[in-house]
């Protein structure tokens, strides 16, 4: 098995058309791994040979979900996705074709219009910038800015370092996973938000990068469009003082001067 597609999901209605585009598009040998948080589909989720649904009894979140799909998953690389996306052509083998050993990949983000089911007419995201967000004055996360300089300055260079993403998708070695990420953890970060900004520092810490791929991309349902969960404020604020409270200092010291920002 080259791929497997992990889709943590609870209750999305486009779960089946997002499991679609996958297999429609992908080039290669992959295995969908549809993740139900603590719900059944209904109507049921077609049968494939190619897709393997994960049932958990209760609700975990979405940290949760992720892990129980990597646990089962049989590819030489992992990718994650949102359950309400669109993907290009042969993303699987272009993704997999330019993948370091020690790299998470995001291909390039555009915006989905999920009623629909169509790219909108809004230019793609490839660099997001990392920082620190004030939300209000008790709580503050981790957050990408769209990088517009960059984005000008670099637009030639088809796979590049970045600095965060929306975690709406990404790609890595199967490997880099056991090896660094070793799983989500739900304990302080909370179950559901910051899975990507986890990841990005414990890659940095190990010596690797994140990269955009702009050889492929995906389409993440745009943000003025209803959202499938209602894990709010109140609920992640904790999580979100934890991770920034965790990886504070080794951002300041290390991460923004390497990056000069």
């Amino acid at each position: 098995m080259k791929l497997s597609v992990i889709i943590p999901c609870h209750k999305d209605p486009y779960l089946q058309k997002t499991i679609d585009s996958l297999l429609e598009n992908a080039t290669g040998e992959i295995e969908v791994i549809a993740v139900l948080d603590g719900y059944w589909a209904d109507p049921p989720l077609r049968e494939d040979p190619r897709v393997r649904i994960v049932h958990l009894g209760e609700k975990t979140g979405m940290r949760g979900a992720i892990n129980a799909g990597v646990a089962v998953a049989r590819g030489e690389y992992l990718m994650r996705t949102d359950a309400h996306a669109i993907f290009g052509k042969g993303y699987d083998e272009i993704l997999a074709k330019d993948c370091p050993p020690n790299c998470i990949v995001t291909p390039r983000r555009y915006f989905l219009d999920p009623i629909k089911w169509e790219v909108m007419d809004i230019p793609p995201v490839d660099y997001s910038k990392l920082v620190i967000q004030d939300i209000d004055d008790e709580t503050r996360k981790w957050a990408g800015q769209d990088w517009r300089s960059r984005t000008k300055e670099r637009k030639d260079i088809p796979i590049d370092e970045t600095m965060a993403m929306q975690g709406s998708c990404w790609f890595m070695p199967h490997k880099w996973w056991d090896d660094v990420i070793g799983e989500l953890q739900s304990e302080g970060y909370g179950t559901h938000y910051g899975d990507s900004h986890e990841m990005v520092f414990k890659t940095w810490k190990a010596g690797g990068k994140l990269l955009v791929n702009k050889n492929t991309w995906h389409a993440h349902k745009e943000r003025s469009f209803p959202r499938s969960h209602n894990y709010g404020r109140a609920e992640a604020a904790p999580g979100w003082n934890y991770s920034v409270d965790l990886w504070k200092d080794y951002y300041l010291k290390e991460i923004k001067p390497k990056w000069g920002i």
